[in-house]
């Protein structure tokens, strides 16, 4: 795959890779969340680590040690749009050339794509630089493309989405799959078990050090009421519409509750139609719709929170909002197909999928035994810290860039001692 001297030569100071971003970049909020922290803790360990990504991000977000390069100047966007869109089939077309000049400039030794628009842009950057491909999967696009109504009818949406499900794991060298259910999807679906590692998303430990919940507590009138709060965007597959329903079961014993609903983007579309299924519900006048928000401000509206939600039951990613609230150490209800590496009445309240009731009662539990609360808190914070460090999982994915590039060094080893708890721990 690559010249043997050179990789060599390479990996006494690290590997040199492109992290293929093709989202708004950076932003405070899924992916491009993960794309930024698992780069600039790679480039603390050595590597010399290239993110390759549209012109436009959140201006307030900065990339703290990887380098950058943009298909056109910087556009500051704080309301970028999650999901596909027609701009983004020219934008793609611009991201593979850039990919292929910054590949051959930067003498780039593995193209690590995330996502599945930057997989089939790093399929065919693979093809034309013979550069090997991590694809990095958070999700199945049959569980999200029909949500975000680009694609009419649904019937279509659904059959691309199964198609893209079925294409992009052929061509990648090596996948990592971000949950123990992702990587058993692909297993089940003809990946062999060799080719893909399940590698969570990781956090920041410093980020929830210094909130300031106070200026919200007073903004938003809080006066002692029990906080429930959802952070996240808005889009149809986050199930929105569950988490109402399970909050209007808590509102029946506790009618003092407060719903915070948290976004870091603005959809006016989806908040409308929440806003109405609430009303219908009759539980309006208890819901705050707070939109947008910056990532500055993330750890000081969680600190609000008596008990956070993860109201979506389908879920073969990694919520990155569970690993929010873990490190914030919020007591979390969630649906089973949500809760990922935490443990029932250890450091989660964990529900069926799909059963509003047993989510309502959930949060009643939670919000009636302040002291479960708060030992469901302390343990997930103590998951996270200890599972789901950037600095560990990094450790993982150097491993597989040591195979990838067949490097004899430690990483057969490593990978036979770390492996195995890794992926007990986090399941």
């Amino acid at each position: 795959m690559t010249n043997p001297t050179s990789t060599q030569r390479s990996r006494k100071g690290g590997y040199s890779l492109a992290m293929v971003a093709a989202c708004p970049f950076p932003a405070n909020h899924g992916s491009a969340a993960s794309i930024r922290e698992m780069s600039d803790t790679l480039t603390d360990m050595g590597h010399d680590v290239h993110i390759v990504t549209y012109p436009f991000g959140q201006e307030d977000i900065h990339v703290r040690r990887a380098k950058v390069h943009r298909t056109g100047p910087f556009r500051p966007e704080t309301n970028a749009k999650v999901g596909p869109s027609s701009e983004k089939f020219s934008l793609d077309f611009q991201l593979l050339r850039l990919l292929c000049r910054v590949i051959r400039r930067e003498n780039i030794e593995i193209i690590h794509a995330h996502n599945y628009e930057g997989a089939l842009i790093g399929i065919l950057a693979k093809w034309l630089t013979r550069r090997p491909l991590l694809y990095n999967a958070v999700n199945l696009m049959s569980d999200e493309l029909a949500g975000y109504n680009f694609i009419r009818p649904a019937w279509l949406a659904h059959g691309i989405a199964r198609g893209l499900d079925w294409f992009t794991p052929i061509f990648p060298d090596h996948i990592t799959a971000v949950s123990p259910e992702l990587r058993e999807w692909f297993l089940e679906n003809g990946v062999r078990a060799a080719k893909v590692d399940m590698v969570p998303a990781g956090i920041e430990p410093d980020l929830f050090d210094h909130p300031e919940p106070e200026k919200f507590r007073q903004q938003y009138q809080l006066d002692g009421r029990p906080v429930v709060m959802y952070t996240g965007v808005l889009n149809a597959f986050q199930r929105i519409d569950y988490l109402l329903a399970a909050f209007a079961v808590a509102l029946r014993e506790r009618p003092d509750a407060l719903l915070l609903v948290v976004s870091p983007l603005v959809s006016e579309t989806h908040e409308r139609a929440h806003r109405r299924f609430a009303q219908e519900l009759g539980i309006a006048d208890s819901v705050i719709w707070i939109s947008p928000h910056s990532l500055r401000d993330l750890p000081s509206y969680l600190a609000l929170a008596d008990v956070a939600v993860v109201p979506r039951p389908e879920c073969p990613g990694h919520p990155v909002k569970l690993l929010n609230y873990m490190l914030a150490g919020r007591p979390i209800v969630s649906f089973a197909g949500g809760a990922k590496g935490v443990r029932h009445l250890y450091d989660a309240y964990i529900v069926p999928n799909h059963d509003c009731e047993a989510l309502g009662q959930g949060i009643l539990a939670l919000l009636k035994d302040p002291a479960l609360a708060a030992k469901l808190g302390a343990s997930a914070r103590a998951t996270v810290l200890a599972n789901f460090d950037w600095r560990q999982i990094c450790e993982k994915i150097e491993c597989i860039y040591d195979k990838l590039l067949a490097v004899p060094s430690k990483a057969a080893a490593r990978a036979q001692n770390q492996s195995a708890p890794f992926a007990t721990r986090v399941r």
